[in-house]
């Protein structure tokens, strides 16, 4: 007879949602509690804080959405744009797309710098549109920082010196879902006025808490905005009904509770590991992942090394191979959910996420199941080749600075 339910635990590497530390899951199991109570600003409060700290930023204003990133992404755009407004952006993967049908669907004009998948933001692209826009007609940048469909990291440090020495006073937003909390963001030192983020990638939460950090210039844009007709319509994203209510510790409509308690605990361990020694385990694991890749004899979806997301890397199969039956197979034979393929690159790659709260034996736990499903799938790769290379550079480089 057939097994009924599979021992062990199932080995999560999708890049998103990730692995809920335990301390985490724990803090959530709260009771319910009144949310309007006098005792409930000491849990608010020094969210919206220590919050700014992961965003890089002292200067911004924090709001916590009962929402995934797409609904921040609809509140970045709807509180300080107006309606047929032009907006620059890049797409070079499946999130930039959707981010451009968002603001098409919402009224904006975006104009669109398409890039091959694999590659990232242009920078130079990005300012030459910029000074061509004599009138400053163009409102905004949109940029992921972390593209998880491809495995690829724009370089947000380059982009903001590109509006710059276009001498543009265009707002700058960007898509940090998949890598605030993981890999380096300075939202401050970048000027960025809407970074974008979600709590089941890097704060280790589950999904349903939407996070933005808002700069000061944004929010001079929103304000100036109050009674324009052509204002993009929000009502459940609106800034200003939240702002009324956060300083004092309160929101204008429920929040989920237990997931503020898991944010508490999730900041918690952020800042006992120290966000650089965060982002330099996050490097090391997704070099690891890497090096597998190159043992095996295959390629990443990245096109060059300075493309290579930390968070996640793109595995692209031999010509003939349906990556699909590889992550399907995965799952179902060794219990280990690996990331698919998306849109442009569907059945093309399988994708392992290396984001969150792992370590060494954890990261080679689902090399092995790529490498076992891949052998099984008819992929030509030396059995434990991958193993042997990840395992090699992770005992070269340790996880924590010394």
């Amino acid at each position: 007879m057939a097994a009924t339910r599979r021992p062990g635990r199932n080995h999560l590497f999708v890049p998103g949602p990730t692995n809920i530390p335990d301390r985490v899951q724990r803090a959530m199991l709260v009771p319910s509690e009144d949310h309007r109570s006098v005792d409930f600003p000491a849990l608010t409060k020094p969210l919206f804080q220590d919050t700014k700290k992961v965003f890089g930023s002292t200067d911004g204003t924090v709001i916590l959405f009962p929402a995934s990133g797409t609904g921040i992404w609809e509140s970045a755009l709807t509180n300080t744009l107006a309606r047929t407004n032009k907006v620059l952006t890049s797409r070079f993967g499946q999130f930039s797309h959707l981010w451009i049908d968002m603001a098409k669907r919402i009224g904006l004009d975006v104009i669109v710098q398409e890039e091959a998948w694999g590659t990232g933001a242009d920078p130079a692209k990005i300012e030459q549109a910029l000074r061509e826009d004599k009138n400053h007609e163009i409102k905004a940048v949109m940029v992921v920082h972390n593209e998880t469909a491809t495995g690829v990291t724009s370089d947000i440090g380059a982009v903001r010196k590109a509006i710059d020495a276009a001498g543009h006073p265009a707002l700058l937003f960007v898509d940090g879902v998949s890598s605030i909390g993981s890999l380096p963001f300075y939202a401050d030192e970048w000027k960025v006025d809407c970074a974008i983020a979600g709590s089941q990638k890097g704060l280790m939460l589950p999904a349903g808490l939407g996070v933005i950090c808002i700069s000061p210039k944004a929010l001079k844009a929103s304000e100036a905005l109050r009674g324009n007709n052509d204002r993009l319509a929000h009502v459940y994203f609106d800034w200003e009904d939240m702002m009324k209510q956060n300083p004092a510790g309160y929101f204008p409509y429920t929040p989920s509770v237990p997931l503020l308690y898991g944010l508490r605990e999730a900041l918690a361990c952020l800042n006992e590991e120290g966000l650089e020694n965060v982002y330099h385990r996050h490097h090391v694991l997704g070099e690891a992942t890497r090096q597998a890749v190159a043992a095996w004899g295959l390629k990443t979806c990245a096109k060059e090394p300075k493309w290579n997301s930390d968070t996640v890397t793109a595995i692209v199969v031999p010509e003939g191979v349906d990556a699909a039956a590889i992550i399907k197979h995965a799952f179902v034979r060794y219990n280990l959910a690996l990331g698919a393929g998306l849109s442009e690159v569907a059945g093309k790659v399988f994708r392992i996420g290396h984001v969150g709260d792992l370590n060494e034996l954890s990261l080679l736990g689902a090399i092995a199941g790529a490498e076992m499903s891949m052998i099984d799938n008819g992929v030509k790769v030396t059995p434990g080749s991958g193993v042997a290379a990840a395992s090699s550079y992770l005992r070269e480089n340790p996880l924590f600075k010394s």
